[in-house]
């Protein structure tokens, strides 16, 4: 495994379409990993108190359209 270190140097030696290739890979890399841990969190209940709130603002009216 490579250090940090030898993963930003490596970084800075790309061309300018390889580092715009590994910026779409780490986007979708990273995505995923919120995916992930938002689903856990749904699952396990934890985002139930935000969501209760968030429904009963919204039946009172108290949202802005975009």
């Amino acid at each position: 495994m490579e250090t940090l270190n030898d993963i930003e140097k490596a970084i800075t030696a790309l061309t300018t379409g390889e580092l715009a290739r590994l910026r779409d890979w780490f986007d979708e890399f990273d995505a995923k990993g919120w995916d992930r841990q938002f689903e856990e969190d749904a699952k396990s209940g934890r985002l139930k108190q935000v969501s209760d709130m968030a429904v009963s603002e919204f039946k009172q009216g108290r949202y802005k359209k975009i």
